[in-house]
């Protein structure tokens, strides 16, 4: 038998700031070294290798070794889901320089969040697939509009979403095979994303997507950052979707 889940070990291990930034550089779904991990975190390797000790004795990160090294990620996506919630109940640090300011710009803009589109351009991407109908809404909201009682900054388990009779060719567009997509995970799901407060898409649409974007080069991930950027082509190709 089993009694209520653990809530405030859970919260312990992400309450620690060296912690929480690890967790925040891991959250685009990337397998990172214990060393980058540090520099992002702004403590020693030593100090760090204790950390991920934690949140891996914790469950929040998992550890891949390819040959003499070791890389860490979120052990899955409701892990990024909780990062995602918890920042958008949390205050925003002071920006104290022009580079933590135009960082807090970027991730708001695009960023991944494990391994799908979030920020104004995965609002905007779940915008133009509804507008193109190869979403729909099965509520009659409006867009990528975030229902009156939908949680802030969570996974939706019931997203007011369908495919759309356009899904095929629009999705075809974007370089996404409705056809070859895995089974084993959930086709559409949808996040209240915690800068804009609609939806975006996640799931295994989310992903496929990224992942077309990436190899199209039609997106650009910034260095050691969760934020990415549209690449030229990526504009030019997502302009009609994307509004302009």
């Amino acid at each position: 038998m089993s009694g209520d889940a653990d809530v405030a070990r859970a919260a312990g291990l992400m309450a620690e700031p060296a912690r929480a930034k690890v967790l925040m550089a891991l959250a685009d779904g990337r397998a990172l070294p214990a060393s980058l991990l540090a520099s992002e975190a702004g403590v020693s390797p030593q100090t760090v290798s204790g950390h991920l000790r934690k949140l891996l004795d914790g469950g929040m990160v998992a550890v891949e070794q390819s040959g003499r090294h070791r890389y860490y990620k979120l052990s899955g996506p409701e892990v990024a889901a909780a990062i995602e919630a918890l920042a958008r109940l949390a205050k925003p640090q002071p920006i104290k320089s022009l580079r933590q300011s135009t960082r807090a710009a970027a991730l708001r803009e695009a960023r991944t969040c494990y391994d799908h589109l979030a920020g104004r351009l995965g609002v905007a991407l779940l915008d133009g697939l509804v507008r193109r109908e190869a979403l729909t809404r099965t509520d009659g909201g409006t867009g990528a509009d975030r229902r009156p009682d939908d949680p802030l900054a969570a996974q939706l388990p019931d997203g007011p979403y369908a495919l759309g009779p356009n899904a095929t060719k629009v999705f075809g567009e974007l370089g996404v095979d409705l056809d070859d997509q895995p089974s084993r995970r959930q086709l559409l799901r949808f996040c209240v994303d915690w800068s804009e407060q609609r939806h975006h898409l996640s799931g295994q649409l989310g992903a496929s997507i990224v992942n077309s974007f990436l190899a199209n080069n039609w997106l650009h991930r910034r260095p050691n950052q969760r934020a990415v950027d549209l690449t030229n082509a990526g504009h030019q190709s997502l302009a009609g979707l994307l509004g302009g």
